[in-house]
């Protein structure tokens, strides 16, 4: 583990995907600079946006060109939550790098917390000790979450829940595939490959109070559960290809 000079001194890239979030762009861009402007940590917010249909875009391009720690990168057309992360995690120049949505899941000021709790051998996610959802969303959630822990081993009590702080050193070693939804069991199950601690604790969630959710639609559930179909076979794969490269040098 690093000394406390060592985390301090860690930068922090935040990534947000973007798909039609015109009305949460302000108030988010806002209290993340009303929390981190004056933070020596924080290098720069990297909002993707995924193929927006209203002004999103337009007005992420604003805010970066007020202010330049704001990034605004573009996919063309809609490809999908883990494309859109995966966009912003590549371009991330930060020692760290928080992942999160746009429609203020959680209180921001908890920023500075976290970074606290990073080390080199481990990443901090949060999970939530509230549930603003309704019945069919927190029946699905723990379904899921049950699901990834059984059939993958993934150990995190809420998996989707974007609040995500890895270390740099953690993305460079992982091979991140997913297009869809399935990226938040896939980003925690390749820090868990490479020997990272997960370290998950609580907080207050705030629900969606703008814009519209599409996860729970069942294309987005069709789409993760092919994901991860496609995860576990690939994991196998590299599984059988290490066995066979060790036996080849034993022989």
């Amino acid at each position: 583990m690093p000394n406390c000079d060592s985390v301090r001194q860690a930068s922090l890239s935040i990534v947000i995907p973007l798909y039609n979030e015109e009305e949460n762009l302000d108030p988010l861009i806002k209290q993340i600079f009303n929390v981190l402007s004056t933070h020596p940590n924080f290098l720069e917010l990297i909002l993707v946006d995924d193929g927006s249909h209203d002004r999103t875009a337009s007005l992420a391009l604003e805010f970066a060109e007020c202010e330049p720690r704001i990034r605004l990168l573009k996919h063309e057309h809609n490809r999908g939550l883990g494309a859109a992360i995966r966009t912003g995690l590549e371009a991330a120049a930060g020692d760290l790098i928080l992942y999160t949505d746009a429609d203020l899941p959680f209180d921001f000021k908890l920023i500075p917390q976290l970074l606290a709790l990073v080390s080199d051998n481990n990443i901090v996610i949060r999970y939530r000790a509230n549930r603003g959802e309704g019945l069919r969303r927190w029946v699905l959630t723990k379904s899921y979450n049950l699901l990834c822990n059984f059939a993958l081993g993934l150990r995190a009590q809420d998996i989707n829940f974007a609040c995500k702080l890895i270390p740099q050193s953690a993305l460079r070693g992982m091979r991140l595939c997913s297009e869809g939804s399935f990226i938040d069991a896939e980003l925690l199950l390749e820090c868990q490959r490479q020997g990272y601690a997960i370290l998950e604790l609580p907080l207050t969630y705030y629900p969606r109070a703008r814009g519209l959710s599409t996860l729970s639609r069942p294309a987005v559930i069709i789409g993760i559960l092919t994901e991860m179909v496609k995860y576990a076979l690939r994991r196998n794969h590299r599984a059988y290809e290490l066995v066979e490269e060790t036996d080849y040098k034993r022989g």
